[in-house]
């Protein structure tokens, strides 16, 4: 390892690094409320036409298409040139669609440029957890990945704020100029980047054994001390791993559908698309309209309230997450989450009527009724501050977990894909259903909850606490999934790896690189 290497990663550490790579968080943040922020506004309506039904749908899901084309080809660039890379590849990618949009002179164009920077979203939504896995401790690995999903959150709340700064300029430029704005984060990134480490898993996948040791070593130290047990430990099971992969000698994609790993996979695309469903994108891109339905007159108020609630609340699982697991937390929050929908969806069919104006986005409203109203806001902040300690997050930090390496990227390539390909599907067919469904648009996602609790509740186990090394086991210890894996007591096999090289019957040769 090279003396700039080490003196890099001496003055970082794993909360920075994921800090600092958690910007591309921000950026699906941002593009969030970027639409949220402006649908209601009349610079937007007057410019782009009054879009609605499935031409505002058209507009919304266009970055779900490029996140899904970038979601299946981050499996190939992030083997290929490393995470690091890859991540600076979707940045790059952000910055010629945010330029895009802000010059996009009809839906066509604005269209284009949110289907490239949704080619950004695919890549880093799906390499950032890796990547962050990948160099976390297993003991905070919960809290390193959810600093994604805290930026996220983050970048929505201000990105609305900027949106509603620019509302009062009264011209185009009150959208052109957050939607170009949108780009000074991922220049950060790209440029900051170029001092971060590569993973030390994917350093090991090419046979940089030496690099790979020596960050780790860094990354666990801080001192960079190869001779520490724990961190012997962790290199000689990232060894045995890569050396039985590659004994087995197995196509990787054929892997990805074999019988060991194919149920990793499905429970991993099942938790991406159940947070889609959970119809936390209805409150995130169309609040606006579900508030103006419910018949709240101050939108811009009660929006930014709920965007602060959402990244507050993504704060207590930043802190739990490790400690009490993800497998209650999705419980307990799909159960909640189907209660929130199920109340609004009831408010709005007993106290609800139909729309006496045409041309607007909802059909059904709550007319002078401020009780309800209240009552529908109130439900509103709960649901969202349910999803962002529960489902936001977790949804997000068991796909990297649960895959080998060797299949890891491909795995958490395809469980993004899944989520891009509901998000596109719901960006598209909420305004219509909006106006068709009506109230009985909320129902629908309240059994949608039910059934993502019935998925949990059967079918994912707890990995908290537990290497990536070690989910073989996890998955394979021949009990119901729901039954967590024990192993050998409260000791795993990191720390008897440990105290058997720290006591010297355990001696881990390093390899050189190839």
């Amino acid at each position: 390892m090279s003396t700039d290497l080490a003196r890099m990663v001496r003055l970082l550490n794993v909360y920075t690094i994921s800090t600092f790579v958690a910007l591309a968080g921000l950026l699906f943040g941002f593009d969030i409320s970027s639409i949220s922020g402006v649908v209601g506004t009349d610079q937007y309506k007057d410019f782009f036409g009054n879009p609605l039904g499935t031409r505002q749908g058209g507009i919304t899901s266009g970055m779900a298409v490029g996140s899904l084309v970038g979601a299946l080809s981050s499996s190939f660039v992030g083997d290929k040139f490393s995470r690091k890379i890859a991540i600076q590849c979707g940045a790059i990618f952000w910055c010629i669609g945010a330029a895009i949009q802000s010059a996009s002179n009809g839906v066509a164009m604005l269209i284009a440029g949110r289907i490239v920077s949704g080619v950004c979203i695919g890549l880093t939504s799906s390499l950032v957890p890796i990547y962050q896995s990948e160099i976390a401790p297993r003991k905070i690995r919960g809290r390193i990945i959810v600093f994604q999903t805290l930026a996220i959150t983050v970048g929505i709340m201000i990105q609305y704020f900027i949106q509603y700064g620019c509302s009062f300029i009264d011209s185009e430029a009150a959208f052109r100029i957050p939607w170009a704005v949108q780009a000074i984060p991922a220049i950060f990134l790209i440029i900051g980047l170029f001092w971060l480490p590569r993973s030390p898993r994917w350093l090991a996948s090419v046979n940089r054994w030496d690099e790979a040791l020596q960050v780790l070593a860094y990354l666990r130290t801080g001192i960079g001390d190869i001779n520490d047990p724990l961190v012997l430990a962790e290199y000689k099971e990232i060894e045995d791993q890569i050396r039985t992969e590659r004994e087995e000698n197995s196509n990787s994609y054929r892997e990805l559908f074999s019988r060991k790993i194919r149920k990793r996979l499905f429970l991993s695309m099942a938790l991406q698309m159940w947070s889609q469903l959970s119809g936390m994108n209805v409150l995130m891109y169309y609040i606006v309209y579900v508030l103006k339905s419910a018949g709240i007159a101050n939108t811009t108020l009660a929006s930014s309230i709920l965007y602060i609630i959402n990244m507050v609340m993504t704060i207590p699982c930043l802190i739990w997450t490790d400690q009490l697991g993800r497998r209650p937390s999705l419980l307990v929050g799909a159960v909640f989450m189907s209660i929130w929908f199920f109340i609004i969806g009831g408010l709005l069919l007993q106290y609800g009527e139909p729309n006496p104006v045409a041309n607007e986005p909802y059909t059904w409203i709550i007319n002078e009724n401020p009780a309800v109203s209240r009552t529908i806001l109130a439900v509103s902040y709960l649901a969202v501050a349910t999803f962002a300690v529960a489902w936001g997050p977790i949804s997000w930090i068991y796909p990297p977990e649960v895959a080998p390496l060797r299949v890891r990227a491909k795995s958490v390539a395809l469980s993004t894909a899944a989520n891009w390909a509901t998000n596109f599907a719901l960006g598209f067919a909420v305004p219509p259903l909006l106006r068709s469904l009506k109230w009985g648009m909320f129902f629908l996602f309240g059994f949608f909850n039910i059934a993502a609790f019935i998925n949990v509740l059967v079918a994912v186990p707890e990995t908290k606490q537990r290497t990536l090394e070690e989910m073989d086991e996890i998955f394979e210890h021949g009990k119901p999934l729901w039954k967590s894996f024990t192993g050998m007591g409260d000791t795993n096999r990191l720390d008897r790896l440990a105290r058997e090289i720290e006591m010297g019957h355990l001696t881990v040769r390093h390899k050189p690189d190839a």
